[in-house]
């Protein structure tokens, strides 16, 4: 007989915000893709094209870290018109000792929500000027708010620009940021005029064109494409690659597969097997990261399994301190 606990998404909400330890506990988790022998396999990936449909399935097991998390993530990104939340899933922790469930996490794509945030303000914090107070978001959807929410935690953000295809949206979101932050927040009537001025560029869609053209990058800005976690999206011209003076990974070998450092290769721009820093290394001290107040750097952000162990691990912990969940005998 083992005892499982069982963490609703209500009560994942209440344990793990958007806060610093989380941010740190994502950052602890790249460093350690640098460090130690985590064992990370490549997603598992199903497309269901009819319904506009893709599941994830990733893992990884961190050297140190008692458990290790499987998730199932799903994203179908037309229920938004069926009243319906665009992203789902669930993970289960279990041990890395015995391979027992220890803990089922119906989050509902809550704590995916969370690390991806947080894997955004660990890119700005070892990317972006320390001095970056002007944040561009591209897209309109619960990502870009948090992305916007971590950002602030970061760096000192004081303005925040937003441009989406659905203006509506933005209008919404720009109304709830202002709300929420009190920084001043625009909408842009282009993605172009929203990059311009920029210290920090975000791109949180599904875009399978690009939004982002390489020319319009200046020097000193710093973008995160965090959308592109599947071969057929793509939110960045493939030639911003070459324009930026630093391009990092969240890892290497995803972004050469479906992050945006794919279409660059796709489309005979970069080698296949040029190497890049993986944002690890830049954490470790083992890669450079910004040498200049001037480059222009990318943050190209696919999501990993070791971010999903990390904060999986994070609101258990937070729940055996808090004596929160129900415990399932099996």
């Amino acid at each position: 007989m083992a005892d499982i606990t069982i963490l609703t998404e209500a009560v994942l909400r209440q344990l793990v915000p958007l806060d610093l330890e989380a941010i740190a506990c994502v950052e602890d988790a790249f460093r350690a893709l640098a460090t130690k022998a985590v064992v990370m396999p490549p997603i598992l990936r199903l497309d269901i094209a009819e319904a506009r449909g893709e599941v994830d399935v990733k893992t990884a097991y961190v050297p140190g870290i008692d458990s290790f998390a499987i998730k199932i993530s799903p994203g179908f990104f037309d229920n938004p018109r069926l009243g319906l939340p665009s992203v789902n899933g669930l993970m289960v922790l279990l041990s890395a000792r015995t391979g027992l469930v220890e803990a089922m996490l119906l989050d509902n794509g809550y704590l995916t929500d969370i690390r991806t945030a947080a894997a955004g303000a660990v890119a700005a914090k070892y990317l972006a000027r320390a001095d970056a107070s002007t944040a561009a978001i591209i897209g309109a959807g619960a990502q870009a708010r948090l992305q916007l929410a971590a950002l602030c935690l970061v760096r000192p953000i004081r303005r925040a620009v937003l441009w989406s295809r659905d203006r509506g949206k933005a209008e919404t979101l720009a109304a709830d940021i202002v709300a929420e932050h009190g920084i001043a927040v625009s909408v842009a009537a282009t993605a172009e005029a929203a990059v311009s001025d920029a210290d920090i560029i975000v791109t949180t869609t599904p875009s399978s064109t690009p939004l982002v053209r390489a020319e319009w990058l200046r020097a000193g800005q710093h973008l995160t494409a965090m959308g592109s976690d599947a071969e057929h999206k793509n939110e960045i011209e493939p030639a911003a690659v070459l324009r930026a003076d630093l391009y990092v990974a969240d890892s290497l070998v995803q972004t050469r597969r479906l992050g945006e450092l794919h279409h660059a290769i796709a489309a005979g721009l970069v080698a296949p097997d040029r190497l890049f820093a993986e944002l690890g290394a830049v954490i470790a001290g083992q890669a450079t990261g910004r040498t200049s107040p001037q480059q222009i750097t990318i943050a190209d952000l696919t999501g990993t399994g070791v971010q999903d162990t990390a904060i999986a691990t994070l609101a258990r912990q937070r729940a055996e301190a808090a004596g929160a969940g129900q415990i399932f005998s099996s």
